[in-house]
């Protein structure tokens, strides 16, 4: 199949560039931001972005959701990520919900799903516990208890957390950290005892938390898939959340790439429009072709995760290092091309070069990516 977009998809991307335009421009993340809004993002923007359907493209109808898949969610995500908007997608759809969908019980995905649907929860996954991403280094306990588990330690960087209404917490039952069997995921009341969370400021704005658990009793109901193979479930879902981000990030990174290219041609220096200049023709054309690889090795990965293809790790990992790759070079151009001007806070060029810094680093960066890929294919 060529890799072009469908009609249909093309339709989803045309609605969703205007509603956000409309909706939650890049100077709304400043607002935002400057403000220390205490959420960070809209619930009721996130309710009407969920009535659009938005927020079920990869849930089934049986959970409310229209079940279409990651080569239309990518095609969202897109748009999401030309103007930054802070809604919880990542958090809610791709980590925490992809959770439930891949090894929830029947009640859990009813329940969570469904509200996840209707927009009326926001879901938070805590994994990470140290700076570099690596999904086995857990070192958070979960002795069994009765009929139960007592959970203890942190977790950094969780996504929303300071705003989930469930959170899905991944500690250890058994083994050590780095080992894959072991892991047990548990969905988690943040209003419980035992449970605190304090909201963490990141460079790119993006809302995150730190998670700190004391003795939290859990019970048997509250266990996400099998006990001790959790990793049965990260797995899978961290390809989808590493491809779904990429996505994002390369939307940020078109969205950079147009508007210096509209910035080289409306600036004028030495009597000329700067886009006239021979050394920024080049620079803009290898930006170009970089974003035109990045476009293809994305579908091929959305399109392996929606076939269910043996490949689906070995693509993501291209897309994510490739991706990264180009965000680094256009964004950092993008802020040398606008001159002086880049480098201040009146200008939002900055906004893109902060996400696209974080994102690389969300879910492994590129050296991690590509060392992925390398030992997938035996090297």
């Amino acid at each position: 199949m060529a890799l072009v977009l469908t009609e249909e998809q093309e339709l989803l991307k045309d609605t969703a560039s205007e509603f956000v335009l409309e909706n939650s421009p890049v100077a709304r993340l400043r607002k935002l931001r400057d403000t220390a809004d205490s959420t960070g993002f809209s619930r009721s923007l996130w309710k009407e972005m969920a009535e659009l359907g938005w927020t079920g493209i990869v849930f089934p109808e049986s959970s409310g959701g229209s079940e279409l898949g990651f080569s239309e969610f990518g095609v969202l995500l897109e748009e999401l990520g030309r103007t930054l908007t802070p809604e919880p997608f990542v958090s809610t759809v791709l980590l925490a919900g992809s959770a439930i969908l891949l090894g929830g019980s029947d009640a859990q995905k009813e329940t969570i799903l469904k509200g996840i649907c209707d927009g009326e929860l926001v879901l938070a996954l805590a994994f990470q516990e140290q700076g570099r991403f690596d999904p086995y280094a857990v070192a958070m306990k979960a002795p069994a208890s009765g009929s139960g588990f007592v959970l203890s330690g942190e977790k950094r960087f969780v996504l929303d957390g300071h705003v989930a209404d469930q959170l899905v917490v991944v500690a250890r039952t058994s083994g050590e950290v780095g080992d894959r069997d072991g892991l047990t995921l548990f969905l988690v009341n943040p209003a419980a005892d035992g449970v605190e969370v304090t909201r963490t400021l990141m460079v790119d704005s993006r809302n995150a938390a730190l998670v700190r658990l004391d003795g939290l009793q859990v019970d048997a109901a509250q266990v996400v898939g099998e006990v001790h193979k959790g990793a049965d479930i990260l797995d899978p879902l961290f390809d989808r959340a590493t491809v779904g981000l990429a996505a994002e990030l390369l939307g940020t990174t078109r969205e950079a790439f147009d508007r210096t290219l509209e910035y080289l041609k409306t600036r004028e220096q030495f009597g000329a429009k700067i886009g006239s200049f021979q050394g920024l023709k080049h620079r803009a054309a290898e930006m170009f072709c970089e974003l035109e690889l990045s476009q293809s090795v994305l579908m091929e990965a959305l399109r392996a995760i929606d076939e269910g293809r043996d490949d689906v790790p070995q693509l993501v990992s291209a897309a994510k290092a490739r991706i990264s790759d180009t965000a680094c070079l256009v964004t950092r151009e993008a802020v040398q091309m606008f001159g002086g001007i880049g480098m201040t806070d009146e200008e939002e060029i900055g906004f893109f070069l902060k996400r696209s810094q974080a994102a690389e680093q969300t879910f492994g960066d590129a050296a991690y990516h590509r060392n992925r890929y390398a030992n997938l294919c035996g090297y």
